[in-house]
């Protein structure tokens, strides 16, 4: 071997050294990162793969802000287009089949030996032998909504396996596949980028504003005071926009506006971590790890609920209303509030992290100063959060179970003239500024008789509309998901059909689906059924078009055929639609 040769093989002897060398590095830095993520616990890595074979992309983050609710998974982009491969992330068997008319629209469910459940959400169809499964479900409970327990076994998978086709069925925003990893015994959803499942991302999240809560004894409300100041900066280290050292006096509560980028994509989507310190010890922590469903609503209590209501800010606020039970506080002194009442400066700092470990911090000075205050008398009906609190009078009463309200509540109720058709005055139970985590009972006394109506009575929400209603001992009676204005009304007028593509006599040869729209004025639609010949057909119902088709098959043979459609609304009003066709 000539000497010019030994010293190529050498050359590339010791670039791959390097190159080895440079991966145990990664590695180590990669598992540092871990190390410093804040969680409870260590999870499987390399255990599970992506559920598509693209380049990892997100459009949504797990814990992302969301109305009424933390982003449950995450959002894998499919190039703004439907039809790739949905692969099953590890071993196991389809334990749950789900079909919605919003949601996820399509979802199938694994379980796994490890003891997780994985998720995967608006996919546009399923295996053939799925399919099957579900339509004979379809058809058998004569149900387009379907949610199907699978027996274990029955659909055994292995990892990689295609399981479903991607789409952007249900309430999605575009294509794409939402994925949860979820604990099976518990069903609390995980951050799956902890199982290794990472995004590639070098962005530090990006600081906007601040806010400053004056709580001084007082329960956060609408009414507190605050003030939002905005923030500049880059690369991680942000200031105030206007430097200054903030002079805070007595108990005070700290906000923060803040976004999170990934290096794949240009969406905006949450953050992992948020720490708040004062003179260097941390008083306040909040992490995405993991959290059950039942707490989700629980994102009211974390941000500025009326900041969000009245002007769509988005304000994490980092301090804990006291009735808030959500796994994302592994960590506070004094629920987060700060207490500046000594004449003393101090230093105030936020660090707010991505998952991959990227950090930004906004450093504050604040001027101390002696306070004393006398917390506010309320001015209405005072409701704990921790007990169960009522309100009644002669016209109107309401019950709301512990775990509701997520602190007291300085409770305002008025009485305002009848709107044009109602059959009470209208309730104003409050305002819309404060959140109800689950629901509250309600009753409304009719002021005028209800007669033969007395079972097409239903209470109204000024702003949202029906809640339903029963007739319960004189008074209607429904359950309430917020606070705001409420009245009684009638819905004796039958919903709505709207034939698409179809007429008595029409020829659908041509056409391979029957088309309808169906709409309610009021209490909402409770069902609808088609039928062909007096047989059940299967009406699928489409929540970005509001069409309900039904597919032609083989059943269905050449000649004369009648085709029925019955919508039937929540107080029982019925509309039914009739044509012959031929087929």
């Amino acid at each position: 071997m000539s000497f010019r040769t030994r010293k190529r093989e050498l050359i590339r002897y010791v670039f791959r050294s390097c190159t080895f060398a440079l991966s145990l590095i990664t590695l180590y830095c990669t598992h540092t990162y871990a190390q410093e993520t804040i969680q409870s616990k260590q999870y499987p890595q390399n255990y599970f793969r992506y559920p598509l074979d693209l380049a990892p992309t997100t459009a949504g983050s797990f814990g992302e802000l969301r109305s009424n609710h933390f982003h449950s998974g995450l959002d894998f982009k499919t190039n703004q287009r439907v039809g790739y491969p949905v692969h099953a992330a590890a071993d196991g068997y389809i334990s749950r089949l789900r079909i919605q008319f919003g949601g996820f629209g399509h979802a199938v469910y694994m379980t796994h030996p490890s003891g997780y459940t994985t998720v995967y959400g608006h996919v546009l169809s399923f295996t053939p032998e799925a399919a099957k499964y579900i339509r004979d479900y379809q058809y058998k409970f004569q149900t387009f909504e379907a949610d199907i327990s699978v027996p274990p076994g029955l659909f055994k998978v292995a990892k990689g396996d295609v399981i479903a086709i991607s789409g952007n069925e249900g309430a999605s925003a575009g294509p794409h596949v939402h994925f949860e990893i979820r604990d099976t015994a518990t069903q609390e959803t995980i951050n799956p980028q902890l199982f290794g499942l990472t995004i590639p991302d070098d962005i530090p999240p990006a600081i906007t504003s601040i806010g400053i809560y004056h709580l001084n004894g007082n329960p956060f409300s609408e009414k507190t005071p605050k003030e939002f100041l905005p923030v500049t900066g880059a690369k991680g280290v942000y200031r105030l926009a206007t430097p200054k050292v903030l002079s805070l006096t007595g108990n005070v509560g700290f906000g923060i506006s803040v976004t999170d980028m990934n290096s794949s994509s240009m969406n905006r989507n949450g953050i992992y971590s948020l720490e708040l310190k004062l003179d260097g010890k941390t008083f306040y922590t909040f992490a995405v790890e993991r959290f059950a469903f039942d707490q989700t609503r629980a994102i009211n209590a974390y941000i500025d609920y009326p900041a969000f209501v009245t002007a769509h800010r988005w304000m994490q606020k980092c301090f804990i209303m006291p009735g808030s039970r959500v796994s994302v506080y592994p960590q506070s002194i004094n629920h987060g509030v700060l207490v500046f009442n000594d004449d003393a400066e101090h230093d105030v700092e936020y660090i707010v992290k991505d998952i991959a470990g990227n950090e930004s911090t906004l450093k504050l000075k604040v001027k101390s100063s002696p306070n004393s205050f006398t917390p506010e008398k309320p001015l209405g009906k005072w409701l704990r959060y921790d007990q169960k609190s009522e309100f009644a009078n002669d016209k109107v009463k309401l019950s709301i179970m512990p775990g509701n309200l997520y602190d007291n509540l300085d409770f305002i109720y008025a009485e305002l003239p009848a709107k044009p058709g109602a059959f009470s005055v209208t309730h104003r139970l409050h305002n819309k500024l404060t959140p109800i985590h689950d629901s509250f009972d309600l009753w409304i006394k009719p002021d005028i008789k209800l007669g033969a109506y007395a079972d097409k009575a239903v209470i109204v929400n000024a702003a949202t509309g029906s809640i339903g209603g029963t007739n319960e001992g004189g008074y209607i009676k429904a359950s309430a998901r917020s606070f705001g204005d409420y009245y009684i009304k009638i819905d004796s007028v039958p919903p709505v059909i709207t034939p698409v593509n179809i007429r008595n006599g029409s020829n659908m040869r041509p056409v391979k689906a029957i088309n309808m729209r169906m709409s309610d004025n009021l209490s909402g639609v409770k069902s609808f059924t088609g039928k062909i010949d007096g047989k059940w057909v299967l009406m699928e119902w489409s929540y970005k078009t509001r069409i309900i088709s039904y597919t032609f098959t083989n059943d269905i043979t050449p000649g004369s055929h009648i085709f029925e459609f019955v919508v039937v609304d929540m107080k029982n009003n019925s509309s039914t639609f009739k044509a012959e066709f031929n087929r």
